[in-house]
């Protein structure tokens, strides 16, 4: 699978999405100001995205703190991310790709109608800075931190 995503260096795809929140994002509009982190996971509420998507809600001031914005992407509707940020207090936005459009754009397989668990560090310039293609959920927030170093 590693070798049919996003290679690093290269120029992230630009998307726009809903958020959970009924807000708007663009890539594009946090080009020069944060780095962003794409997080693909399978489903919500599920025991191992719920275990992934908590060890986020735990470091979010970390991860705050070294300027990175998550955003959590699966193939669930807008309904089904509200119900399971609602759940467990997520701090970060999640993305419906109900029609797995964004998956596609990052090369994330879906399989049987799930995203595989991907995920991409987008810098502050555009390109893509790291690629972590077989993530375990637990302790990926850590990965994720220790790859950004001391801030």
């Amino acid at each position: 699978m590693a070798e049919q995503l996003l290679p690093v260096g290269s120029e992230a795809p630009v998307f726009e999405a809903q958020t959970t929140d009924g807000g708007h994002i663009s890539l594009s509009q946090f080009r020069g100001s944060k780095s962003v982190l794409l997080m693909f996971y399978p489903k919500d509420d599920t025991p191992g995205c719920t275990k992934e998507a908590c060890e986020f809600r735990d470091r979010w001031g970390e991860l705050k703190k070294a300027g990175v914005h998550v955003f959590g992407v699966s193939t669930q509707d807008n309904t089904s991310h509200t119900a399971f940020a609602e759940k467990y207090a997520l701090p970060f936005p999640l993305l419906p790709d109900s029609k797995g459009e964004l998956a596609a754009k990052y090369r994330v397989p879906v399989v049987n109608g799930k995203a595989e668990r991907v995920t991409y560090l987008i810098g502050k310039d555009g390109r893509i800075q790291h690629v972590w293609p077989h993530v375990d959920p637990v302790g990926h927030a850590q990965d994720i931190l220790k790859h950004l170093g001391p801030r």
